[in-house]
């Protein structure tokens, strides 16, 4: 049997590297837009990005299931079984578009109310909210149809669609949020009718690309019929994974109602540290996905002992620069910082975070790189089953009681111990090849396919 083509790890994490680039960078555009309303702006962006990512969950189940499966039909030369899994993403993108966007409009108070939202941006983040929901929507297939790109190694047409697409938001973002001319603009609700427009244009491009590139045209059919059969095999790696996920955004959830309790510059300046530190884990995600689409070829073609190097590599690189990236950002707080705010003390308070962060980025390593791998193998369960117990009583329960003892140091505390409890657990099922029975599973499933 033809062997499936290995491309260099950093041919793939290169242009994927370049999306998250930009997209934080927008995102960080946006915040530093907000910041010169208000640190109660900056503080509502923040906690509706997080909103956001909370919800998009559902999204990541067909991204990851999407991802992977394709990637291993793609290893055993399976086309036209490739072809029919793309097309019935596209069905079930929209009505998990219609879940996210109707739980934007109708719970999106109860939600605040949650997370211990301060009274004093609720009239603010309580509509930019709701503005979002088309986004929402959209975004789903742009996830998605992103993900189906890379996996067929198409990672520089993907990149080119998101420097499109967020330099689209940007150029519209800017105008929409300060006004010009007599105008005076919408404030932070023009970030969000930038960001309808923009994705918008993203599913437009990726439409293109997928005639141009696979030959994929779907009907209208394919935008809203559930192929149960089909989409199977997605689900069954999509569903642990997305899980996993939820269990991490729901732990994560506990630790900003936690910031939030602690008042509007506290919830500021987490928010403007976790921004700054997106740029810190590009790296380790970029090689994490880049590794989960090479794994899935790999297994799909039988590749074991290549796959096995392969994460290993990759994991050496990820420590490497995601360690180094810490430290050059804990170094260059106070100059950084001023990007956001003028305000010392949160300046202070922030750099504080960023030293903590250093153990906090190389812990995350282990879990970019090698649960991605895992999960490429197949290996779907031990990963959300090893990442349970540590989301709630280090992540959750740790933030909560450190948070309310030592404010949010002790929150970032409790964000460092978790990844590496989890990093570990990972990194001994790969070395010890737990992982090894589930690849020739799937490559078993690829064939009778």
């Amino acid at each position: 049997m033809h062997l499936p083509e290995r491309p260099r790890l950093n041919a793939i994490a290169g242009p994927i590297f370049g999306e998250f680039l930009l997209g934080y960078t927008v995102i960080i555009a946006g915040l530093w837009l907000a910041s010169h309303t208000s640190d109660g702006a900056a503080g509502s962006l923040g906690l509706a990005n997080q909103v956001l990512e909370t919800l998009y969950v559902v999204f990541r189940v067909l991204a990851i299931g999407m991802g992977v499966v394709i990637t291993q039909l793609l290893g055993g030369q399976q086309v036209e079984q490739v072809r029919r899994t793309a097309l019935a993403g596209l069905g079930a993108c929209t009505w998990a578009g219609l879940l996210v966007v109707g739980v934007l409009v109708l719970a999106n108070d109860w939600i605040l109310d949650l997370l211990n939202a301060p009274d004093e941006i609720l009239p603010l983040v309580s509509p930019y909210l709701q503005l979002l929901a088309p986004a929402a929507l959209l975004d789903g297939y742009n996830l998605t149809m992103a993900s189906i790109l890379r996996a067929h190694l198409h990672a520089r047409d993907s990149l080119k669609v998101m420097v499109v697409m967020h330099c689209t938001h940007l150029a519209l973002a800017v105008p929409l949020m300060l006004g010009f001319g007599p105008w005076e603009g919408l404030g932070l609700y023009g970030f969000a009718v930038a960001l309808v427009i923009s994705r918008a244009v993203g599913l437009g491009l990726h439409l293109v690309l997928w005639r141009k590139r696979m030959a994929l045209v779907p009907t209208a059919r394919h935008w809203w019929v559930l192929q149960w059969r089909v989409l199977g095999p997605v689900l069954r790696i999509g569903v642990p994974g997305a899980s996993a996920e939820l269990g991490y955004r729901a732990a994560f959830m506990v630790s900003l109602a936690g910031a939030a309790r602690l008042g509007v510059v506290a919830l500021a300046t987490h928010a403007y540290t976790l921004q700054l530190l997106r740029y810190v884990l590009l790296i380790s995600l970029a090689i994490g996905w880049a590794c989960e689409i090479m794994v899935g070829r790999l297994v799909g073609g039988g590749q074991f002992n290549q796959a096995h190097a392969l994460v290993r590599k990759g994991l050496r690189n990820g420590l490497m620069a995601s360690g180094g990236m810490a430290v050059v950002a804990a170094l260059a707080a106070p100059w950084l910082m001023h990007i956001f705010t003028k305000d010392p003390h949160v300046i202070h308070a922030a750099q504080t975070l960023l030293w903590i962060a250093v153990a906090l980025e190389t812990g995350r390593a282990f879990n970019l790189i090698i649960t991605g791998a895992l999960r490429a193998t197949g290996d779907v369960i031990y990963p959300v089953a090893a990442s349970l117990g540590s989301f709630a009583l280090v992540l959750g329960c740790g933030s909560y009681f450190l948070g309310r003892n030592f404010g949010l140091p002790g929150i970032f505390i409790a964000y460092a111990a978790d990844e590496w409890v989890r990093g570990l657990l990972m990194w001994s099922r790969w070395h010890w090849h737990g992982w090894l029975p589930h690849a020739r599973n799937s490559q078993r499933r690829v064939r009778r396919r």
